[in-house]
C-alpha cells in the first residue's frame, strides 16, 4: 500500500509515494540498443527509487514485430506484462478490444491533458481512457550525417535531393560509403516515408499514406519517391542485408558511412558514443519542397489490467515516474527524442532536440505535422505491412518505380 502519500482530489499522489518491496512492474519493451537502454534507465531508476521492483522483460528486434509476437502469446496465456512498448494503432486495437487498464487518476491529478498535445493524446488517451504513458516523440524524416565525412569531400550537407545525389561518387572516391543501411523491411519502410514527405511535401504524403487515395499511391511523384529510393539502394554497401539499424548508425559514427536515413532514435547511439551535435555530426531533416514537413513518431508504454490492488499501484507508480518532467528530459537526452510533454525545461537538451521540438510546433500550427506510416499512427498494421512488403520489395529486386507504384496500391485496396 502506499505510505507518506498526500491525498488529493480522492487520489494519492505518486510522487512522494514509497511501496514495499513487493510490489513490481514487469516492463515489455524492445529498446535494446546502448542508446536506448540507457533512456529506458532513467524511468526504472525513477520507479526503484519509489520502492517499485522492475522486471525488465526486453524482446531483441528494432522494429517490434518479434516483441508483439512474444506479446499475444502472454496474451493468450492471460499474462500480459504490467506495461509494453506499443505504437500507433496497436495501442487503439489492444484498447478497443477491452485489454488494457488506464491511469486515469494518475493522469487527472498530474494534469496530463494540459501537458500534452492532441496529437500526442491520440495515441495515449483512448476513448477517454489514458491507457498509455507517452514517453517521447520521434521524428522519423532525419539524415544523420558525419562531419569528419564531409570535411574529408570539403562539401556542405544537402538541402535538396539533386545534391543528395551528386554527393555519392565523391563519397566512394574518398572510401567512404555513402549511405549506411539496414537491410530489414521495417527500416526500408522507414526510409520510404521519408521519401514521401521529402518528394512529395505533407499534403501529398496525408493524400497517399493517411488517406490512403489510390490516385495519390499510384501517382507520378509516388513513382518520384520509389526513384528517389532507387538511387539510395546503389548507394549502401554490399553487406546490408540483415543489418540492425544501430550497427548502421555505428558505421556513421566510425566514419566508414557518411550518411544514415534513420528517425532521431538515431541520435541516442551518438550520444552514447560520446559525441556531440554540430561538432561530430549533423542531424539534418531529409531535403523537402517548399512545404516542409515532419513526420512524428509517439513511443509510449502501455497498461494491461492490474487485478491485484498492489501491482496496480505500482503500474500507477510506473505511468506516473514516466511522466515526471526531469524523468521526460533524461530519458529523452539519452533517447535521442523530444519530450512527450511541452511544459518542460528543454535547455539542458542539445542543439538537435531544441530544433526538432520548435519544428514540431511549427509545424503542427501549420498542418505540417504528418504522423508515421512505418510506425502504424497514420493506419492500422495491415497496410502498413502489405506496404512494407512493396516497399522492400522494390529496394531488394530491380523492380521499376512504375511497377512499384502499382504494386503498392493494389496491396494498400486489399489490405484495408
Amino acid at each position: 500500500m502506499f505510505k507518506n502519500a498526500n491525498i488529493s482530489a480522492g487520489f494519492l499522489l505518486l510522487s512522494t509515494t514509497v511501496l514495499s518491496a513487493e510490489q513490481t512492474v514487469e516492463v515489455m519493451h524492445f529498446w535494446t540498443s546502448g542508446g536506448e537502454a540507457a533512456a529506458l534507465g532513467t524511468i526504472r531508476d525513477e520507479v526503484t527509487a519509489r520502492g517499485v521492483a522492475w522486471q525488465d522483460a526486453p524482446v531483441a528486434g528494432g522494429g517490434g514485430d518479434a516483441a508483439k509476437t512474444v506479446l499475444q502469446t502472454r496474451i493468450a496465456a492471460g499474462d500480459p506484462p504490467a506495461a509494453m512498448l506499443m505504437l500507433g494503432q496497436n495501442i487503439i486495437d489492444w484498447a478497443n478490444e477491452g485489454i488494457l487498464g488506464d491511469v486515469n487518476e494518475v493522469a487527472d491529478v498530474e494534469g496530463w491533458d494540459d501537458a500534452l498535445p492532441l496529437a500526442v493524446q491520440a495515441f495515449s488517451k483512448i476513448n477517454g481512457a489514458y491507457v498509455a504513458a507517452p514517453t517521447n516523440v520521434h521524428r522519423t524524416d532525419m539524415i544523420w550525417a558525419s562531419k569528419a565525412a564531409f570535411d574529408q569531400i570539403g562539401a556542405d550537407y544537402p538541402t535538396t535531393w539533386e545534391e543528395f545525389n551528386v554527393l555519392a561518387p565523391r563519397f566512394v572516391e574518398a572510401g567512404i560509403i555513402p549511405v549506411a543501411h539496414g537491410g530489414q523491411s521495417w527500416q526500408e519502410a522507414y526510409m520510404f516515408e521519408a521519401l514521401v514527405v521529402g518528394v512529395g511535401g505533407p499534403d501529398f504524403y496525408r493524400d497517399a499514406l493517411v488517406e490512403l487515395n489510390p490516385n495519390a499511391l499510384s501517382s507520378e511523384t509516388m513513382e518520384s519517391v520509389f526513384a528517389q529510393m532507387g538511387e539510395i539502394r546503389g548507394m549502401v554497401d554490399e553487406n546490408f542485408s540483415g543489418r540492425d539499424w544501430n550497427l548502421a548508425t555505428s558505421m556513421v559514427i566510425n566514419g566508414e558511412a557518411a550518411m544514415q536515413i534513420m528517425g532521431d532514435w538515431a541520435k541516442g547511439e551518438f550520444t552514447n558514443a560520446g559525441l556531440m551535435a554540430g561538432d561530430d555530426f549533423a542531424c539534418i531533416p531529409v531535403p523537402k519542397t517548399d512545404a516542409g514537413g515532419f513526420v512524428y513518431l509517439v513511443n509510449s508504454l502501455s497498461f494491461f489490467t492490474q487485478p491485484d490492488p498492489e501491482q496496480a499501484e505500482a503500474q500507477a507508480i510506473l505511468a506516473s515516474a514516466i511522466m515526471k518532467p526531469e524523468v521526460q528530459v533524461a530519458f529523452n537526452q539519452a533517447k535521442g527524442a523530444i519530450p512527450a510533454r511541452t511544459d518542460v525545461d528543454l535547455s539542458a537538451m542539445d542543439s538537435c532536440a531544441q530544433a526538432t521540438a520548435a519544428e514540431f510546433v511549427a509545424t503542427d500550427i501549420a498542418g505540417a505535422a504528418v504522423p508515421t506510416f512505418a510506425g502504424t499512427h497514420a493506419t492500422n498494421a495491415s497496410v502498413s505491412a502489405a506496404a512494407t512488403d512493396v516497399i522492400t520489395g522494390f529496394f531488394n529486386s530491380d523492380m521499376t518505380p512504375r511497377e512499384a507504384v502499382l504494386l503498392l496500391a493494389e496491396a494498400v485496396e486489399l489490405a484495408q
